[in-house]
């Protein structure tokens, strides 16, 4: 008997539906409303709160200071030394340069509640 001489069917790989990624994000747009929500301030004037308490804690970093928040943690500025790194792809061996970043240290009573 002769074999066959069509080409073996390729199984398919069965592939996972693509994953969108799901944001448990709060907008600032939401914390207005919450704001207003909560106080007896109408959507305006929690915007208006809203925005001058984030530009405040801005400004706080920018000048070097940390900034506490009670019952969430507290954001400071601190100082990265210059680096050896790689570059992805080609490994070629690169200097990061010294820079700052911003750390966040979660207050021990919000840590024990989650």
């Amino acid at each position: 008997m002769a074999k066959s001489t069509k080409p073996a069917a390729k199984k398919s790989a069965v592939k996972a539906p693509p994953v969108k990624a799901t944001s448990n994000k709060i907008a600032k747009t939401q914390i207005i409303d919450m704001v207003a929500d909560k106080t007896s301030l109408n959507k305006k004037q929690a915007g208006e709160a809203v925005a001058a308490i984030l530009s405040s804690v801005v400004g706080a970093l920018q000048g070097g200071q940390s900034v506490g928040l009670p019952g969430l943690g507290t954001l400071s500025v601190t100082q990265t030394a210059a680096r050896t790194g790689v570059r992805p792809g080609t490994s070629q061996k690169i200097t990061i340069p010294a820079g700052k970043k911003i750390r966040f240290k979660v207050a021990s009573t919000l840590k024990g509640t989650l």
